[in-house]
């Protein structure tokens, strides 16, 4: 058995994915973690953790394809042989006719309206493409569900997208919502550890056994009253929402919560990865502090005479149709 060091450069390890990958890494004695600060120098393996970090793109107001040029870049500066890439189980899309669940085998149909998802199936073929030019070269693409964490600050919390999406269960009257899985970020970042060390080459989903059904999430979540809408009410009602306190729902991302796109992790359990924290554990601790104890008393303000507004709207217009005359 070789005795020789495997050096590993992670990329974007300021963030809270990044602080529990590198210290998993660094606690190994077969692997080197290089400092990304240090000069440009030749690397085994490079494990990105930007391309797929939706708040640290937003931060920086710009795309996940121009995330995705550095990554590339980097690639030709540290000739590695292997690459891990955490990007999202977003990029199957959530349709009626997905299977249930998801496997690595099926198709990317990301939802064209919601431009983190299309963008990052766009760097996981270029990332494909890289691995294909090169002799020796492996990727593993890693494709969590919804990553949530408890705690504040840079090191801990949920993130903006992960906020978004539990917001939106459980919103349509009459509706069965789809069930829904969240994972923890110490699990996922065990899998990015995993992934490195095995070199798994090809996509590999991250998620807990199973899932939570679409009441139950809503359970968890404390339930909302739910207003006799139509779909179409409901996503102009969305719409302005996200325009007046930036959440819950971001254009595009609604359709998430209306169909299944939850996965299988066969193959990552396959590697010997085995997650500590359930579904519903998980949703419990991500989700303990509602979005609005962090939104400024001026926007707490706007959004409420916004959304007063709206429902005035609503109603005036619910009213009006009931009192309309029925054509015979």
């Amino acid at each position: 058995m070789s005795d020789r060091v495997t050096t590993v450069l992670v990329r974007g390890d300021d963030g809270a994915l990044g602080e529990r990958v590198t210290r998993l890494l660094a606690d190994r004695r077969d692997l080197s973690v290089v400092d990304g600060d240090a000069a440009d120098g030749p690397v085994d393996v490079v494990v990105d953790l930007e391309v797929g970090d939706h708040d640290r793109i937003g931060a920086r107001s710009a795309s996940v394809t121009s995330f995705g040029d550095e990554l590339l870049d980097e690639l030709v500066r540290r000739s590695p042989t292997h690459l891990v890439l955490v990007s999202s189980a977003l990029v199957y899309g959530a349709y009626r006719n997905n299977p249930v669940p998801l496997t690595e085998t099926a198709i990317l149909r990301p939802e064209h309206d919601f431009v983190f998802a299309r963008q990052l199936a766009g760097v996981e073929l270029a990332v494909d493409d890289w691995r294909r030019a090169g002799t020796d070269r492996s990727v593993s693409v890693l494709r969590p569900a919804v990553v949530m964490s408890g705690g504040h600050g840079p090191l801990g919390g949920t993130s903006a997208l992960a906020r978004a999406l539990a917001a939106g269960y459980g919103r349509r009257l009459g509706r069965e919502d789809p069930g829904a899985q969240f994972v923890h970020i110490d699990d996922l970042a065990s899998a990015v550890v995993r992934c490195a060390i095995e070199r798994a080459d090809g996509v590999v989903n991250v998620a807990p056994d199973g899932w939570v059904p679409g009441d139950r999430v809503r359970a968890l979540g404390g339930g909302r009253l739910r207003l006799p809408l139509s779909e179409r009410a409901v996503e102009v009602i969305t719409s302005l929402t996200w325009r007046l306190q930036r959440g819950p729902i971001p254009p595009g991302l609604d359709a998430y919560t209306r169909s299944f796109w939850v996965v299988a992790n066969d193959r990552l359990r396959a590697l010997g990865w085995e997650p500590t924290v359930t579904n519903e554990q998980v949703f419990v601790e991500g989700t303990e502090g509602a979005w609005w104890s962090s939104v400024t008393p001026k926007r707490r303000q706007e959004v409420a005479l916004g959304a007063g507004v709206v429902t005035v709207i609503v109603l005036t217009l619910s009213l009006l149709r009931l009192l309309r005359p029925r054509r015979r």
